[in-house]
């Protein structure tokens, strides 16, 4: 019996010999002590519950770096350490730094912007498939970067009131030098054929289209534009977010519409809605027509219109030609935003009128011909811009 004892304890001690050198070693820093199956998830978002890999040489997340140095290139890395590389890559392009002082960390922001250049001529190039936890690093990287607090407005810098957009120096971020090339690098992401978007909506998901959204208000145009060509090519790509954007866009407009009548991108909104009404399908939803009557009609109430009226009118027109029966909603929308005293504003509401004129049929048109010819009556009666007024309408009256 002692014996059988003895011979049970020793296979009981080789197993577990056995079982302890089959673990992965564990460090010391707790920033290393992931095991390399392990899917890591936002903090914001909930563990997906994805099965582990099996691919024993997937990448481990690199303990934090604690200062900027600069890095092998990519390209004369060996294959399998280049995801490693990348990843530790991405912990630098994750510093801030401060613009305001050109002088201040001159060193470390010149690593980071060559870093940030590299990281863009990876994705663009498609040089290695990128791994999903590599994809949520760097779109975690790009958050870091892009999504910050906006300074106040120029007007609230000076406690005056808000004084006429078209009249301001465009305001322009110092940080520009590298928000552009992480603009870059989220957008080459995006577009890239390698992009899987059944991984990618992991990362760039509901929360992260708020945000990136929130950014339209900043004051400087070359951001404003990035973040035009960003967000329709995700509304492009990601079909399962097409239903979000645009409701998200709604309420931006509902807000600025009804409470602030202030934000710096609405006019680069409307370009983006320009090409997405161009592909609604007919007939048209009621969801859209709603959009029509609900947000893009209560557009031309606020002051500053002419900041975006361009963008508002093509929308507008948009709508029409997909459907000439919306001709009388619109035209019944725009006599009731008409302007009573501001000039520039009725003359642009003119233009805009003739133009849906052009694309609406007789029998939509009478339906609003007599409130239409009142309120062409008084532009002509105008003692404030009575000749251009008066050009407009033989224009108008041309049309029928």
């Amino acid at each position: 019996m002692f014996k059988k004892i003895i011979k049970g304890s020793r296979k009981h001690s080789k197993s577990d010999s056995t079982d302890a050198s089959s673990r992965p070693p564990r460090s010391g820093n707790t920033g290393s002590d992931l095991n390399p199956n392990l899917v890591v998830n936002h903090a914001s978002r909930p563990g997906q519950g994805a099965p582990p890999s099996t691919n024993s040489s997937s990448p481990m997340v690199p303990p934090p770096m604690c200062a900027v140095e600069p890095l092998p290139l990519l390209r004369d890395t060996p294959v399998s350490e280049r995801q490693n590389l990348f990843m530790r890559k991405l912990q630098i392009c994750c510093f801030l730094f401060d613009f305001t002082d050109v002088l201040k960390s001159a060193r470390e922001k010149e690593i980071k912007r060559q870093t940030l250049l590299e990281l863009v001529d990876y994705i663009q190039s498609g040089s290695g498939k990128i791994t999903e936890i590599c994809q949520e690093e760097m779109i975690k990287m790009v958050g870091i970067n892009i999504f910050r607090s906006l300074p106040p407005a120029s007007h609230e810098n000076t406690g005056q009131g808000a004084s006429d957009p078209e009249e301001e120096e465009p305001y322009l971020d110092p940080t520009w030098p590298h928000l552009q090339i992480v603009y870059e690098l989220l957008l080459r992401y995006v577009v890239s054929s390698d992009t899987d978007t059944k991984v990618a909506k992991k990362y760039i998901d509901h929360s992260f289209i708020l945000k990136l959204l929130d950014l339209f208000d900043s004051e400087d145009p070359r951001e404003r534009e990035f973040l035009k060509t960003i967000l329709h090519r995700i509304y492009g790509k990601f079909m399962v977010l097409r239903p979000f954007i645009r409701k998200a866009i709604n309420n931006i407009f509902y807000r600025f519409i009804y409470e602030t009548e202030r934000h710096s991108g609405t006019g680069e909104l409307l370009e983006i809605l320009g090409s997405i009404i161009n592909g609604f399908a007919l007939p048209m939803k009621e969801e859209h027509k709603l959009f029509l009557v609900r947000a893009l009609i209560p557009l031309h109430k606020p002051k500053p219109i002419a900041m975006y009226h361009q963008q508002l009118s093509y929308c507008i027109i948009q709508f029409v030609e997909k459907d000439y029966k919306l001709a009388d909603t619109v035209i019944r929308g725009l006599l009731k935003y008409w302007p009573l005293t501001n000039c520039q504003k009725e003359v642009l509401f003119l233009g805009e009128l003739e133009e849906v004129l052009e694309a609406t049929q007789f029998a939509e048109f009478q339906r609003c011909m007599v409130p239409l010819f009142r309120q062409i009556a008084r532009c002509l009666n105008s003692l404030h811009f009575q000749e251009t007024a008066a050009i407009c309408g033989i224009h108008l009256f041309s049309h029928f």
